[in-house]
Order: structure tokens, then sequence, then C-alpha cells
């Protein structure tokens, strides 16, 4: 008789996606014992650029740890390590990091540049994931339909949606899916042209 496959062991398969979660979900619970002190101050990007301020540039990337409350942070998480554990094995720890820090400074930058409100959360990296995802077996001289299918479906709600008044940042979607779009459309090239 066959080894037993019982008990199952827990398998840290998505190393870059797991550690980005449970990072959120630390400075969360910090955030809630600190009295909400601690996103604020370190977890979220504002307007305008302060160049003196060490914080600042931390901040133009830390934002996407900082969430709201639980159901900020859930929401985005839902997408994130359902969509993210796919494309990390896809694309590679390391370029995925990388894709990573590249959309949440861009993301944050752009928002001091030209916004007028402030940024925390990880949705802007739940669209780059998303749309990346749409890229997962592109072949050069192709546009995937998934691709235009999310890019319909998401991003054009998203372009609707950022004149409504709410808390909900259809910007950092919008530079999130357009990242996803511009990283899967150069590596599929890139590996298409191997």
């Amino acid at each position: 008789m066959g080894k037993s496959r019982f008990p199952l062991k827990p398998s840290y398969n998505s190393p870059v996606i797991l550690t980005f979660a449970l990072a959120a979900c630390v400075i969360m619970a910090a955030d809630n014992l600190s009295g909400g002190r601690l996103t604020p101050r370190f977890f979220a990007t504002y307007p305008g650029f302060d160049f003196a301020s060490p914080a600042f540039y931390f901040r133009l990337v830390s934002h996407a740890l900082g969430h709201k409350n639980w159901a900020h942070l859930t929401a985005n998480f839902s997408v994130i390590l359902l969509v993210g554990p796919m494309v990390e094995e896809k694309y590679g720890s390391g370029p995925l990091i990388k894709m990573m820090l590249i959309t949440a400074l861009v993301t944050g930058i752009l928002n001091a540049a030209f916004l007028s409100t402030g940024l925390l959360g990880a949705s802007g990296l739940a669209f780059m994931l998303i749309l990346l995802s749409s890229f997962a077996n592109h072949r050069e001289g192709e546009i995937p339909l998934t691709f235009v299918l999310v890019v319909i479906l998401f991003l054009a709600k998203e372009a609707v949606q950022a004149f409504a008044q709410d808390d909900i940042s259809q910007f950092a979607h919008i530079i999130g899916g357009i990242s996803g779009s511009l990283f899967g459309y150069l590596k599929g090239s890139r590996r298409a042209g191997k």
C-alpha cells in the first residue's frame, strides 16, 4: 500500500503574494492597536511632494500595505490571493516584486502630482494582477480576447465610476490596470521573441 497523503501539510506556495498579504494584515492589526494612527502616518500617501521628509519616499510605495479597515483589506486580498499565485507562478517571484513596486510607486507619484486626495490600499495592485493574468498565454502578434474583455468590464467601469463621490480610488485601479496591461504585453513579447 502506498504512502498516505494525510495529514496534508500547508505549502507556502506563493511567497510574494502570501508575504504581502500577511504584511498587510499585520499592519492592519497594528493600526487597530495604535488607535488608527499607524496607517495614516506610514502607509498612506498624500497630495503634493514633501521632498524633505524621508517618510514621503517610503509612503510612495508603502501605501499599498495600508487599508482603511478590515473590509477594505478583505476586498483587495480576496482578488490578490485568488489571482496572484497564478501570476507569480507564471512570471516568477522576482519579476512580480518589481512589477508590484513599480505599480505602487507610479500610482503614489501620480496621486501626489495630480489628485487632491490621499491614497491607501492594494486595489491598484489587484487590478494590475487581474490584467496581468489575462496575458498568461499571450502569443506574439495576438491580443488575448480575455484581456479585451477584462479591459471592457473592469477599466471601463472604473473610468465611469471615477466621477462618483466615494472613498474608492478608481485612479489607482486604472493605473494598476494599465501597469498590468503593459507588463503582460512586454513580458509576453519578450518570451515570444526568444
